[in-house]
C-alpha cells in the first residue's frame, strides 16, 4: 500500500495520468477499419515519449475475444476490421505510473463498450478512504450485470507501485466478502471487463509481452544484449520483444525465459466468438474520496 508517497511522487502519478488522458484520446481516434495495429500502437508509445512520459508496458490491442496481454510483433502486418478493440496504455514518469483503457467498438456492440464504462464510473463513486475492495467489485458487477453481460472474474484492478505495474491491493469485477480497505494516498488501477461469454479468461499461445524477473549471467551475446537492455531500460516493467534492438530478439528471449531471467504474458482470451470490452482509470485515493489521474484536465 503507497499511503507514503510524497508530493513530489504523487506530481509524477499526476504527470503520467494527464500524458495518458491525451494519449488514450488521440489514439482512440486513429482506430478504423483498415489501420494497422502496429501502426497504432507505435503512434501511441511514441506520442507518450513525445510529451515526456515513457510506455509503462507495451501498449495492448485485444481484439473481440482478447483481453489482455496482446500487442504486435516486430512485422505484425494486421489491421482492424469490424471488430472490438481494446486499448490498454500506460505511463511512467521516473518510473511512477498511470493505466488506463478504453473500448473501440466498430463490431456495432455499443451496449457491451458502455457496461464497463458505466460500472468505472460507478466504481470511483464509491472510493474513499475505508471503503472494502470487494464493494467496489460489488458495484461493478452490477453494473455490468445489468447490462445482461458477465465482469471477467479472474482480471482484476490493481495498484501501482514504483516500477511495478502490478501490486497490491488487488480490485476485483466482482463482489467478494474478502477484500482489503483503501487508504489516502493509495494509488490503484479500476480496471472493469464485460464479456458475452462466460466471464473467465484463459491463456492462448501468443506472447509479445515479456518482463525481468530476475538477472542472471548469460553466455549467448544476443541474450546477453538483450538482457543489458532489458535491465537498463525497462527494469521490472513489461516490455515487447519489438523494442529491442538485438538481432534475433525471439531466439534470444526464448534463451532467457528458459533460464527464468524473464517471463512471458500469453494473451489472455475468451472464448471463441466472444467479445470482451473494458474500461480503466487511475485513481489516488485522498481524504474526502479519489482523484482521477488519467480523465482530461
Amino acid at each position: 500500500m503507497s499511503t507514503d508517497l510524497t508530493d513530489e511522487q504523487l506530481e509524477k502519478h499526476r504527470e503520467a495520468g494527464e500524458i495518458l488522458a491525451t494519449v488514450r484520446a488521440e489514439t482512440a481516434d486513429r482506430v478504423e477499419v483498415g489501420a494497422g495495429h502496429l501502426e497504432i500502437a507505435e503512434y501511441a508509445e511514441d506520442r507518450i515519449r513525445e510529451l515526456g512520459g515513457e510506455p509503462a508496458f507495451p501498449v495492448n490491442i485485444s481484439v473481440d475475444e482478447e483481453a489482455a496481454h496482446a500487442t504486435p510483433g516486430p512485422d505484425d502486418g494486421s489491421t482492424f476490421g469490424e471488430e472490438m478493440i481494446n486499448l490498454d496504455i500506460g505511463v511512467h514518469v521516473d518510473g511512477w505510473l498511470a493505466d488506463t483503457a478504453v473500448t473501440v467498438d466498430l463490431s456495432g456492440h455499443p451496449e457491451l463498450a458502455e457496461a464497463p464504462a458505466e460500472a468505472l464510473d460507478a466504481a470511483i463513486e464509491v472510493i474513499e478512504p475505508g471503503v472494502e475492495t470487494g464493494d467496489i467489485g460489488a458495484e461493478i458487477e452490477a453494473v455490468i450485470d445489468g447490462y445482461g453481460y458477465n465482469p471477467v472474474v479472474n482480471l482484476s484492478g490493481h495498484g501501482l507501485g514504483h516500477w511495478e505495474q502490478h501490486t497490491d491491493p488487488n480490485i476485483p469485477n466482482r463482489a467478494v466478502d474478502q477484500g482489503v480497505e483503501l487508504e489516502v494516498g493509495d494509488v490503484v488501477a479500476i480496471e472493469p471487463f464485460a464479456t458475452d461469454g462466460g466471464g473467465k479468461v484463459t491463456e492462448g499461445a501468443d506472447e509479445e509481452i515479456y518482463a525481468l524477473e530476475r538477472e542472471a549471467s548469460v553466455r549467448n551475446r544476443d541474450a546477453r544484449q538483450a538482457l543489458e537492455q532489458i535491465v537498463d531500460e525497462f527494469k521490472t516493467l513489461p516490455f515487447a520483444r519489438r523494442w529491442l534492438d538485438t538481432r534475433r530478439s525471439e531466439m534470444a528471449l526464448r534463451r532467457l525465459a528458459r533460464q527464468d531471467v524473464v517471463h512471458g504474458y500469453p494473451v489472455l482470451k475468451e472464448d471463441d466468438g466472444c467479445l470482451v470490452s473494458q474500461k480503466e482509470h487511475t485513481v489516488i485515493v485522498t481524504e474526502d474520496g479519489c482523484e482521477v489521474t488519467t480523465r482530461p484536465r
